[in-house]
């Protein structure tokens, strides 16, 4: 029998009101006197509560029992996970890249299998971004876990996710996103025997659309493709254990039941996911290239109007027409740091070296662009229109230094020789000159 396809509810940042019983939500009101089947009146803020109507993010929830029903909570071993502000190690300029993360052989679930790469800032002053890599092989089993630090992207690239949250499930495969608020709960289990993909934990102001200016009202990612879960709640006793993220340790609570307990809720405080392949390309229809911010699907800014705490750009399938023009990306040294991730395929500025899973890091100021090959075949190509079709890389960019931990340094997943891709890069001036 074929799996069902889960409910969700469409658009970006609406009010939505949701409920797994009938009747379980009231009307006209937010917190009565006595609710529906003695469910508990909870508010989630995502916001202070006098942020401006416009980013304001709240949820109400009516759930089995109040979330501080938990024991108290107990440090426990990070492992690999580190958050800002990142000290471990100096960070160099030096361009970096890094093979995939192998799959443990040993029984690893999601928390267990992250790794953090990198990050900027501190989400204690609620600015900059950690960046991490994860590598599991099974679901989690009678625990849950938050972030208080900072929202979590979600990028698959190997295995489908089914992640059970507090407002309901989303099932999330490679080539799709999906958006954990700070402070949600939820558990993963994986679809398949293994999993691998990158996470943005934004420790500041939460995603949303970028203004799209003189590209008009439509174009790039499209809010109703946006999807919500629907209600959909657990009323199971137990031994379980919350685990929490907060400045950037992991603790423990043991609770007897299960969190994911919420029956109805109404608000725009929810975990949401995106089908990339649903992005509306905007490109050049005559030479050279637009900025790569017309790739930007969900944009978190900073308090410096026009730069982004952390900006999500990915490089899809598209038709490439620009004439008389170099159409990789061409050589640059940009104020914004860059992560870069592939999903599949080939990414059109690196021939060789840049691997689906793998993981590249240029920073402020170090200058990157294609390797040698890329340069010599774009060079010499015959410019008719081309579609990129097997591809999908993403960026994370960020207005802040992205300084690697320990880990990312020293692992044997780092490319030491990757700075050799641009050594190829010859003088032709002076042979050019001298033919003149």
């Amino acid at each position: 029998m074929a799996e069902q396809a889960l409910p969700y509810q469409s658009g970006f940042g609406n009010e939505f009101a949701t409920e797994a019983v009938s009747g379980a939500l009231p009307a006209g009101q937010n917190a009565p006197q006595k609710t529906a089947f003695g469910l508990y009146t909870e508010q989630l803020s995502g916001t202070p509560f006098t942020a401006p109507r416009v980013t304001n993010r709240r949820t109400w929830t009516y759930r089995v029992r109040p979330s501080v029903t938990h024991k108290p909570f107990e440090e426990i071993p990070s492992g690999l996970i580190r958050t800002g502000p990142f000290h471990e190690v100096p960070t160099s300029p030096n361009q970096l890249r890094w093979n995939p993360l192998p799959i443990p052989e040993e029984k690893t679930d999601f928390v267990d299998g992250l790794v953090t790469i990198g990050g900027g800032g501190d989400p204690a002053m609620q600015t900059g971004v950690a960046i991490h890599i994860y590598a599991a092989n099974a679901s989690m089993q009678g625990r849950f876990f938050y972030s208080a630090d900072g929202e979590l992207l979600m990028v698959p690239q190997l295995g489908a996710l089914r992640l059970h949250t507090e407002l309901g499930i989303l099932e999330v495969a490679p080539g799709e996103i999906a958006v954990i608020p700070r402070g949600i709960k939820f558990r993963v289990e994986l679809k398949d025997k293994a999993a691998r993909g990158y996470v943005c934990e934004n420790y500041g102001l939460s995603f949303r659309l970028p203004d799209l200016g003189p590209i008009g009202a439509n174009g790039l990612a499209n809010p109703r493709d946006f999807l919500a879960p629907v209600a959909a709640f657990e009323d199971v006793d137990g031994d379980f254990r919350i685990i929490g993220k907060f400045l950037g340790r992991l603790w423990s609570a043991p609770i007897d039941h299960s969190p994911l307990d919420v029956v109805a809720w109404h608000g725009n405080y929810a975990p949401y996911k995106y089908d990339l392949k649903l992005f509306n390309c905007i490109n050049s229809v005559s030479f050279d290239h637009p900025d790569p911010s017309i790739y930007t699907v969900l944009t978190a800014p900073s308090a410096v109007h026009g730069t982004a705490n952390c900006d999500f750009v990915i490089f899809p399938p598209r038709w490439m027409v620009a004439e008389h023009t170099f159409r990789p990306p061409w050589f640059h040294r940009n104020m914004m740091n860059e992560f870069m991730g592939l999903i599949f395929g080939q990414y059109d500025a690196k021939a060789e070296g840049f691997v689906p899973g793998g993981a590249s890091l240029h920073n402020c100021m170090s200058g990157h662009g294609p390797d040698a090959e890329t340069w010599e075949r774009a060079t010499s190509a015959d410019l008719k229109p081309h579609y990129l079709a097997d591809t999908l890389a993403f960026m994370f960019e960020t207005q802040l230094v992205v300084r690697p931990t320990q880990f990312a340094l020293e692992t044997r997943i780092l490319q030491h020789e990757y700075y050799e891709c641009w050594q190829g890069l010859k003088n032709n001036f002076r042979n050019a000159i001298k033919g003149k």
